[in-house]
């Protein structure tokens, strides 16, 4: 089994990748990631000489590359992660994101598609790994499942369902075998800080501002990343193709009452007088479109195929924490930049 796992050099995508490589030893696992600013190669330093693993990097918006890429690897499977997330950037530069999870979504679409008709027996699955913001927002009270109508309210969620649709259309059109996850938040190690809690935890140390946007009521549920990852190893071996599957932590939080927390598990871990972190919280005007609630209804992924968060918020926001201090390296060099061509030097050298 040769398994394409798209942005594995990511948050969640390197996650996914040191599960798959050193749960399935039988398994060759190729990691194709183009090193955008979130795409960081010591994510995966403890996995990178194994032997069953292989780094590819590559622009899944180059459609030649993509095709020339299964051509010679003939993959069995794609577990597809590779996206650009960030709403604020999205809201910036929409049109990048068209291009990353539209058109690259569909590049590999078309790929996966060749593979399959030259033999369906070898090429199994399509996974495509998506979000709840396609579902829009919810106001107090609701869960999105997965019969919730699509309701994308930024450039970023309107990117992803357009993915989602593009993956369905395929598999309804050609028999592609396609599965789709919709998840909610994560958080946990090597998560980039530009997203609230890695963002929160880097200036909570430096002493600076904390940015909440509005009043901090907007609600979210959070998964942490490892659990995200199993939830995938899940739904990659158990789905029925063709089926969804959303994916969340069972931990709904307002903004502002997690930076609160954050604030008080660092109080202690940092040794300073209770209160002293949640001084540094600043209220900044409201993103634009920016969603109230979001709450995920996992039921389905529980009574199909038994999966439920292993934490709850408190432990993994305490394990994010632990890491983040632990790996004060990692943190100094991706808010300097300096990450960017290091690590990919220090791999092509080997």
């Amino acid at each position: 089994m040769k398994i394409l796992i798209t942005g594995g050099a990511g948050f969640i995508g390197s996650h996914v990748v040191r599960l798959f490589v050193t749960k399935y030893p039988n398994y060759t696992i190729h990691n194709l990631d183009k090193l955008t600013y979130a795409g960081n190669l010591a994510n995966l330093t403890d996995i990178e000489n194994k032997p069953n693993y292989k780094f590819v990097k590559g622009d899944i918006v180059d459609a030649a590359f993509i095709n020339d890429l299964f051509n010679k690897e003939k993959y069995n499977a794609v577990i597809h992660l590779a996206a650009e997330s960030h709403v604020d950037r999205s809201i910036t530069n929409p049109l990048e994101f068209v291009m990353t999870n539209v058109i690259g979504t569909v590049n590999l679409l078309n790929a996966a598609k060749e593979l399959y008709k030259n033999d369906p027996t070898k090429f199994t699955k399509f996974y495509h790994v998506s979000t709840d913001e396609v579902y829009g927002a919810l106001g107090e009270t609701g869960m999105f499942t997965e019969e919730t109508s699509y309701d994308p309210h930024s450039p970023y969620s309107a990117s992803k369902a357009s993915s989602d649709h593009f993956v369905r259309a395929y598999h309804d059109t050609y028999g592609l075998p396609v599965v789709i996850s919709n998840c909610s938040n994560n958080y946990g190690p090597n998560h980039f800080p530009e997203k609230l809690i890695p963002l929160c935890i880097h200036n909570i140390k430096m002493n600076k501002p904390l940015p909440i946007y509005g009043k901090g009521e907007n609600v979210r549920d959070w998964l942490f990343v490892e659990d995200h990852a199993t939830a995938i190893d899940t739904v990659y071996h158990k789905a029925k193709l063709g089926s969804t599957y959303n994916i969340g932590g069972h931990n709904e939080w307002t903004n502002i009452d997690v930076i609160r927390l954050l604030c008080k598990v660092m109080d202690k871990k940092l040794g300073r007088p209770e209160g002293t972190n949640e001084k540094l919280i600043t209220f900044v005007k409201d993103r634009a479109g920016h969603d109230l609630r979001y709450a995920i209804d996992a039921t389905k992924l529980k009574n199909d195929l038994g999966w439920v968060p292993s934490v709850t918020f408190e432990q993994g926001l305490d394990r994010t924490v632990d890491w983040y201090l632990n790996n004060s390296e990692w943190l100094d060099n991706v808010t300097s930049g300096n990450y960017t061509h290091y690590y990919e030097e220090q791999y092509t050298k080997r």
